[in-house]
């Protein structure tokens, strides 16, 4: 089954030679093409290449993308979208001047999702899900991590697991599973945090690892959360069960989480809106690529993640969502592209290298996602007629996508 794209405009970070990631200065450069063409077959990229080198082909199907830019799907490698209902008081009660923190006090924040999400079945939580994964699916996104988290038992943390197992069952994209056990302490352990950690150790990781339901491990590494040594606790016992760490980290102080994250070979160390300049260095010193969620920093009204700084000293940036329903109800990551460009003053090159290839990395999808090369995956975003790619995140408030192809296959939802 083969589809040939025809007439494009500009088909955007071209790569003759797959790169796990983007680094530096190198993240102000995206190889584009104009004038291209491109075939898909068997859910593939076949080859692409200018139009006038385009010789008889036969296919099943032609695209016409006159006037229209071609891209990789956005990869989304920061989510918890697996919830139930919502925390729209929440959002009233910071309208009206409570901090995060304050709301997490008084029994709101994760604990609020917790308490719902137990509530609820695994049938229940699977369809709320679903809507939020064809939402993000027509939004462009061909690839998604999803956190557990809300669950804080080992009932509740399993059932969410399910669920997004099920998720990558039913839907074409690509679903990186990630287990956060570690997000928040349950009200009944609040006094004796090091018994939940037992738990998470003794009862959790066991039970995930026989079941096959994590790629990832996760840690809220933060104040009035989970420290660095009982982070480090728990990241030491779960090597034996080869979940490869994430880490949340540097969300509203520096606490040595990311240090932490480099010494423990963690895939991606994200939020990163407190960095001093020890963090900068510690990741140069590893392979672990900084995340940042920029539309959070927007909804909380928090600092950004210092971009400029983490690129001008030579380290590459990814850029996720952390779609969630406390501190990011939304998985728009084209909001997250012109929001990292108005307000963390990257580039369009660099905001797009951040969300397709490097985005790729954090989820361990380098080799099949992220970018134009044969042999990739053809999980594709079509655009509208805009003028350049510039105009996407210049335009923050339009939807500029025609059409998106997960897997060779035009999407509708």
């Amino acid at each position: 089954m083969a589809t040939l794209i025809t007439n494009i405009k500009e088909l955007l970070q071209i790569r003759n030679h797959s790169v796990s990631k983007i680094s530096g200065s190198e993240m102000k450069i995206l190889p584009t093409l104009k004038n291209a063409f491109l075939i898909i077959e068997n859910g593939l990229i076949k080859d692409f290449g200018n139009m006038k080198d385009l010789n008889g082909i036969v296919v099943n199907k032609v695209i016409d993308a006159k006037n229209k830019m071609v891209l990789p799907a956005w990869c989304d490698s920061h989510t918890h979208i697996v919830y139930a209902g919502n925390r729209e008081g929440e959002f009233v009660d910071r309208i009206n001047g409570l901090s995060y923190e304050e709301i997490a006090a008084k029994g709101g924040g994760i604990l609020n999702s917790a308490k719902k999400l137990q509530q609820t079945d695994e049938n229940e939580l699977f369809e709320q899900s679903a809507v939020r994964l064809e939402e993000v699916l027509a939004l462009g996104t061909g690839a998604i991590e999803i956190k557990s988290g809300y669950g804080l038992t080992p009932e509740a943390e399993l059932k969410m697991l399910r669920v997004i197992r099920k998720l990558a069952k039913h839907y074409p994209i690509s679903i990186k599973s990630t287990f956060l056990g570690a997000h928040a302490f349950p009200e009944t352990y609040k006094t004796n945090k090091e018994k939940y950690i037992d738990l998470i150790i003794d009862k959790m990781l066991p039970q995930i690892a026989e079941e096959n339901l994590a790629d990832f491990i996760d840690v809220f590494c933060e104040k009035d959360y989970f420290t660095t040594a009982q982070t480090e606790k728990i990241l030491k016992t779960s090597e034996a069960y080869n979940l490869t760490p994430k880490l949340h980290v540097n969300q509203f102080n520096s606490i040595g989480g990311v240090k932490l994250g480099v010494q423990y070979n963690a895939l991606s160390v994200d939020h990163l809106e407190v960095m001093l300049p020890e963090d900068i260095e510690a990741l140069k010193n590893g392979n672990t690529m900084p995340v940042a969620l920029p539309s959070c920093s927007f909804f909380l009204g928090i600092p950004y993640a210092p971009a400029r700084a983490m690129i001008d000293s030579g380290l590459p940036l990814a850029l996720a969502t952390d779609y969630n329903p406390g501190s990011t109800p939304s998985g728009n990551m084209n909001f997250v592209i012109s929001t990292a460009c108005i307000k963390m003053k990257m580039t369009p090159e660099e905001a797009i290298n951040a969300a397709t290839i490097n985005g790729a990395y954090a989820m361990n999808l380098s080799k099949t996602h992220g970018s134009i090369t044969k042999g990739k995956k053809a999980n594709l975003i079509i655009t509208k007629e805009i003028p350049s790619y510039n105009f996407l995140p210049y335009a923050f408030g339009s939807n500029l996508i025609d059409s998106v192809i997960i897997d060779g296959k035009q999407v509708s939802y």
